[in-house]
């Protein structure tokens, strides 16, 4: 997997996270998911380009939402899934909470984490449940917030009345949801340890499930079927991920050379390039390409294979193809302002500006695309704009330090009354307030 400002194809990179957890960025994954929880988000009265969807590289089946509108699914409930009704009934759950309000004692202190910095909160939240201590918590970003996803049964029964609801406002069915709480349920008695950990962050009762399937069977949406676009992305999602996820012989064995199909295709050119294998993958991927230009998935992958592996210039008409065709992707463009800067030429460089600065005011979190930018604005010589995207990373990683010192040194290098002064003064102004990480 590549460094998660990459979001190549699973862009998969992967930044490890406090506990040894890694979030997952990846344009195709996460633009398959939105695609078919968007429906949901709208029906909750929430605007989809306000949300995030992280992926965890977990094998453990759990969801979450954290530090305002941003949706945490493990790869493991994406794997898990048989649907694509089960997973959006899973989100609509999700969106429940934060329709409800139930994160908003907590998202002060989560204001500034960094996505990271929240896994971590959740992660030693969940340990604290199953093992009765908080002492997990206490290391997390520096935050003891022992009350964290620890839902009550009152609020997983709302979020619940409040997905049938988006479902219903939707015109989908709720079965996917009453299954998923069906599997949870013959879950609950095995031991704590044994448990997936949705069931120790979202308490399950008898009554919720009843709830869920009286619903069923009255709602008149209950035999709407998945759609077949859905159904096809959900292939797809678990075609790439298991092949990014998996041991390569794995996924090799699952999908054998005789298997001319798209997903098998996609994923043993993925199992060549993990291994590495270059000069097999590489004519896989140029056959998919051919077969289907207008996909921008399969240039993106084609630029990652060369990138990772040093052929720079190789890999910048790819990513520029793939940036072509999905132009409202931020992580391409992350991935190809990275290409820019490796490049080191000073017009590929004034590119890489534009690009970063473009995608960073959606993905504000990424704070390796803050660390290009910095890069590419000191080569620039403009040793200002430089200081103050090294500020915006500190405090995107939730550094406090860091972010104070380079937006002290900002100010000192910007024209006063400009926007980035402001800017930096701003920045500023909420590393100060952030709890001392350092």
């Amino acid at each position: 997997m590549t460094a998660i400002c990459l979001a190549a194809a699973v862009a998969v990179a992967t930044r490890p996270a406090v506990a040894a957890e890694n979030v997952i960025r990846d344009t195709e994954i996460e633009a398959d998911i939105r695609t078919m929880v968007t429906p949901v988000w709208r029906a909750a009265g929430l605007e989809p380009s306000a949300l995030h969807v992280y992926l965890i590289e977990d094998k453990q089946l759990n969801s979450f939402v954290a530090g305002g509108q941003n949706e945490f699914i493990n790869t493991g409930l994406l794997m898990r899934v048989e649907t694509p009704n089960q997973l959006i009934g899973v989100l609509a759950h999700e969106t429940g909470h934060i329709a409800g309000g139930h994160l908003t004692r907590v998202q002060e202190a989560m204001r500034n984490a960094s996505i990271e910095g929240i896994i971590a909160m959740v992660l030693g939240a969940a340990a604290s449940v199953a093992g009765g201590s908080g002492a997990a918590l206490l290391g997390a970003a520096g935050v003891a917030q022992r009350s964290l996803m620890q839902y009550s049964v009152t609020q997983e029964a709302s979020a619940d009345q409040a997905a049938l609801t988006f479902l219903d406002r939707s015109g989908q069915s709720a079965r996917g949801l009453l299954k998923f709480l069906e599997i949870l349920q013959g879950e609950e008695l095995l031991s704590g340890e044994r448990q997936d950990p949705y069931l120790r962050t979202h308490p399950l009762t008898s009554a919720r499930i009843e709830y869920v399937r009286n619903h069923v069977e009255h709602s008149r949406f209950s035999n709407v079927p998945d759609t077949p676009g859905n159904i096809e992305l959900l292939k797809r999602i678990k075609a790439k991920l298991g092949a990014f996820t998996s041991p390569p012989s794995a996924t090799l064995a699952a999908y054998p050379e005789q298997d001319q199909s798209v997903l098998a295709r996609y994923a043993r050119a993925i199992a060549y390039y993990r291994i590495p294998k270059l000069d097999k993958a590489l004519p896989i991927i140029d056959g998919l390409i051919r077969d289907y230009p207008k996909d921008p998935y399969f240039r993106e992958l084609k630029g990652q294979m060369l990138f990772e592996n040093g052929r720079i210039a190789e890999a910048r008409q790819p990513y520029e193809d793939a940036v072509r065709l999905a132009p409202a992707a931020p992580l391409l463009r992350i991935s190809l302002a990275q290409v820019y800067v490796e490049s080191n030429d000073p017009k590929l460089n004034k590119r890489a500006i534009a690009y970063l600065n473009d995608a960073l005011r959606t993905e504000d979190k990424e704070t390796t695309a803050w660390h290009l930018l910095a890069t590419a604005y000191g080569r620039d010589n403009q040793l200002g704009m430089a200081a103050l995207a090294l500020a915006e990373e500190g405090l995107s990683a939730g550094k406090k330090k860091d972010a104070t010192q380079q937006a002290v040194r900002a100010k000192a290098l910007l024209l006063k009354n400009s926007a980035a002064y402001s800017r930096a003064e701003e920045v500023q102004r909420e590393a100060e307030k952030m709890e001392d990480s350092e």
